[in-house]
């Protein structure tokens, strides 16, 4: 991809991790740029305003594309490449197997807030994925793709299946793929190729507030609605900060992003519980009592012969099940107890309480 982060970057000194730079979310593009001399930024507009023109060029091209709706329904292992996508001549009727992207039964409405922004944007779910896992919006993802404008012109694209952080990617992004599955399997072709089974398959159709806003990118205005349409391959739980607790249980507040209040250091709604500028998930103290928080809590497994069988361990209230399950060899499958100890009985937990 083209994903790069354009928008705010903060060099920050993380200490003890030594990362010398956090990528801050608000805002970060999709695609990983071959240079960023060719990107522009040009002054915001209001986002809500502009989610509205978003919206009607969005739902204008959803009403005037189809697709050949009838190769995935027959199709038992689809690839975004069987993909296509026509825009309707004036008198045009749609060809039999082929459907109107907006009356498509696959299509789906979603909404969500980011920056304080309510955004509509639409996915069409082509496979949802065999595979057991799904990724988390702060995992990594193994994926192809291909990116285009609202004039269908690519302005990026993946042939080669390759890894990305989701947190490093445009908001779109993770508000996207966690709610697909990865494959459902793998086979190693003579050619040294890997042939990926009923892998999760989609179209994401999306608002510049969900993309780019109001950077200009090469190929792409500022503004600009964009489409990617996607295959989910696999996912890697992420532990940025080494800590012991996957990140993704690192977003407090639970907005599905990595936020940081420079303005006030004791935001509660914030990622940050001890207001040293380092969100949870780059910060190996988090509650900056000077004991890890490796040290503050207590990792154990549980192994049973089914998948449901590990999720239906009975756990304590202080206890989380990791949402990564790992297949052995043998069959089985082992999940990860995480127990956050509540030492002096005030409701905190200890990784989270500085006395």
């Amino acid at each position: 991809m083209k994903l790069e982060k354009n928008n705010r970057k903060l060099q920050m000194n993380l200490g003890k991790i030594g990362l010398l730079i956090l990528f801050l979310t608000l805002g970060l593009t999709s695609c990983k740029k071959d240079d960023d001399d060719d990107t522009a930024v040009t002054p915001p507009r209001d986002r809500g305003e502009q989610q509205i023109i978003d919206k009607d060029s969005l739902i204008g091209y959803l009403e005037t594309h189809y697709y050949n709706s009838a190769d995935f329904e027959a199709n038992p292992n689809p690839s975004i490449s069987d993909l296509i996508i026509t825009e309707l001549a004036n008198g045009e009727e749609v060809p039999d197997g082929h459907t109107i992207l907006k009356d498509s039964p696959k299509l789906s409405i979603k909404t969500v807030t980011y920056a304080s922004t309510e955004y509509e944007f639409y996915v069409l779910k082509l496979n949802q994925g065999g595979g057991e896992d799904m990724p988390t919006f702060a995992d990594n993802v193994f994926v192809t793709y291909e990116g285009f404008t609202l004039d269908n012109e690519i302005f990026d694209s993946a042939v080669t299946p390759i890894t990305f952080s989701l947190t490093e990617l445009i908001p779109g992004w993770r508000k996207v793929l966690p709610d697909f599955n990865t494959a459902e399997s793998f086979v190693d072709a003579e050619d040294g190729t890997v042939n990926y089974i009923n892998k999760g398959i989609g179209v994401m159709f999306l608002p510049s507030g969900l993309g780019y806003f109001s950077n200009t990118q090469s190929d792409i205005p500022a503004y600009s609605p964009i489409i990617f349409k996607f295959e989910l391959l696999r996912m890697f739980q992420n532990d940025f900060d080494g800590d012991g607790i996957p990140s993704y249980l690192e977003d407090l507040n639970g907005d599905g992003e990595f936020t940081v209040n420079f303005e006030n250091r004791n935001d509660p709604n914030d990622d940050d519980t001890d207001g040293d500028l380092n969100p949870d998930y780059a910060d190996t103290d988090d509650d900056g009592d000077g004991v890890l928080t490796k040290d503050e809590i207590e990792v154990t497994t549980v192994n049973k012969p089914t998948r449901q069988e590990v999720l239906d361990t009975a756990l304590l209230t202080n206890q989380v099940l990791l949402n990564k399950i790992t297949k052995q060899q043998n069959g089985t499958y082992t999940g990860t107890i995480i127990t956050f100890p509540d030492t002096d009985s005030d409701g905190i937990p200890d990784y989270l309480d500085p006395k």
